[in-house]
């Protein structure tokens, strides 16, 4: 069971850096990729997990902390959907939708790591 959370932090990693990632990189023009999308998506998914296996393995739990976490990935990920949808129409994405996705994503990042438990 420890393996199977550990997998699912590694791949929680891998989504905020797909968002934040591609957020930096694309600072100065800022757009809303569909790989964003796919990163909150990652990020949201393996977040549910993480939180069932936690009792599963004994742990303890900041619930609190993880429900505003999961309340800021969800944000992220409609924000993600919206942005993507527009990319793909080839619409303009304002840089605030960007920037809102790319900067709640560090915050969701910034809890995680700086929030003690």
């Amino acid at each position: 069971m420890n393996i199977v959370y550990n997998v699912m932090v590694f791949l929680h990693i891998v989504g905020a850096a797909m968002i934040i990632g591609i957020w930096i990189g694309n600072m100065k023009k800022p757009i809303v990729h569909p790989r964003q999308f796919d990163g909150a998506m990652t990020q949201l998914v393996t977040g549910i997990v993480m939180m069932g296996l936690i009792p599963a393995l004994g742990k303890d739990a900041n619930y609190f902390k993880l429900g505003i976490k999961f309340a800021i990935a969800l944000a992220v990920a409609v924000l993600a959907f919206i942005g993507m949808r527009r990319f793909k129409k080839g619409e303009d994405v304002s840089k605030g939708l960007a920037h809102g996705v790319g900067g709640l994503a560090l915050l969701n990042a910034a809890i995680a790591t700086i929030w003690a438990a």
